[in-house]
């Protein structure tokens, strides 16, 4: 029989905390969670009544249209659409049986543990409502921009105009709204980045499944063109191409942007079925029968979907950064379509005198690119296991 040393006092053990202790802290901490729902639900509904009261004078002034566009029928089903999901997205929010619900499943995916990770990096949830907020306001800006972005009115007295009541950001030097053509270049920025990048993540993840899967010679032909394209600097390679066009259209500068910025994507792809080819789930379709196409449409591309849609996210911020550099220098969308970019070099000869014509565009564009990164840095983290804490 083994006896305790006398030199070691004898520890007593702490007490269980009591059933009623326990259950005192709980509700702390849902009220907790309750109340900032509802905080963050009534933001929302405060946000969208703001875009709907900005919508009233030109719902109003329907019955006088000669034409309503299809941009116009497109922002009125955008509002009906983003009212009904934010009711059931307060209704789902706000529901204990919903809660509890959630609470229940024990089982769940790799895509529904991201989420939850993703939901607690405060800075990638603020570039979240960011985006989604931009593109809600790009969607409607046919029914909240007060004025025509081209219209003219009297030049001399409506122009160089500070901000104010009625023109919220001001006018340039021909007398337009400044406020009405940022939402219309929003509208131009954000869609540019949008294709441009579908086009390049596109490219990018054929081109690097094919050279990672097959190997051999296929791979260090189709390396070697990526090697090629990243010698080239793409502002310098974007001038290059553009300058060969003298009549080009807003829709050359999207390819281009997509046809220049696919060489990341391919790189990133290529390493992650250089692992995959060699699973046992790519063996057991290879014995199976399936051919090269089925295996790496089916089996090996959509298990690369995780770092591709990181760096689609990260390349819509430097695609739009890389289109206002391009319309800045003139190469880009051309007057009088707005675009940032270009709104941002028509303010710069009047920057002393003018300050609002390239502030209010480039806080746009500072805005709209930080808030990319913020998301993309979330995803690369939510959806990345080792970077998980």
């Amino acid at each position: 029989m083994v006896r305790a040393s006398p030199d070691v006092e004898s520890v007593p053990p702490e007490p269980m905390p009591s059933a009623s202790g326990a259950t005192r802290g709980a509700p702390a901490t849902g009220e907790g969670l309750v109340w900032t729902r509802i905080v963050v639900v009534l933001l929302a509904w405060g946000l969208l009544a703001s875009l709907a009261y900005l919508s009233v004078p030109r719902l109003q002034g329907m019955g006088e249209m000669r034409r309503i566009t299809v941009d116009f029928w497109l922002a009125i089903a955008t509002l009906t659409a983003a009212a009904l999901g934010l009711l059931w997205w307060t209704w789902s929010t706000l529901s204990a049986a919903q809660r509890r619900r959630r609470a229940s499943r024990k089982a769940q995916s790799q895509w529904a543990i991201a989420a939850r990770h993703f939901q607690k990096n405060r800075l990638a949830m603020a570039g979240l409502v960011v985006m989604l907020l931009l593109y809600l306001v790009t969607l409607l800006t046919p029914l909240i921009a007060p004025f025509d972005p081209a219209a003219q009115g009297d030049i001399i007295a409506s122009r160089y105009l500070s901000p104010s009541a009625e023109h919220w950001m001001g006018t340039d030097k021909f007398g337009r709204d400044i406020f009405s053509r940022v939402l219309y270049g929003a509208r131009i920025s954000l869609s540019i980045g949008f294709i441009a990048v579908t086009i390049s993540i596109t490219l990018g993840t054929l081109i690097g499944a094919v050279s990672g899967y097959f190997g051999g010679w296929v791979d260090g032909v189709l390396m070697r063109l990526t090697d090629m394209m990243l010698a080239f600097p793409r502002l310098v390679l974007l001038i290059v191409i553009i300058a060969m066009f003298e009549n080009y259209s807003i829709w050359l500068v999207v390819v281009v942007l997509g046809l220049t910025g696919w060489m990341g994507t391919s790189r990133i792809v290529r390493g992650e079925v250089l692992s995959l080819r060699e699973r046992e789930f790519v063996q057991a379709a290879r014995a199976l029968g399936m051919g090269d196409l089925r295996i790496i449409t089916r089996h090996v591309i959509p298990n690369t979907m995780a770092p591709v849609i990181v760096s689609a996210t990260l390349g819509i911020g430097l695609t739009i950064l890389t289109e206002a550099s391009l319309s800045f220098l003139g190469l880009g969308v051309q007057p009088p379509t707005p675009s940032w970019g270009n709104m941002v070099s028509d303010g710069r000869d009047a920057l002393t005198q003018a300050w609002w014509i390239a502030t209010f565009p480039g806080l746009a564009i500072v805005l709209t690119v930080v808030a990319f990164n913020l998301l993309g840095d979330g995803l690369r983290d939510a959806l990345d296991p080792r970077l998980r804490i």
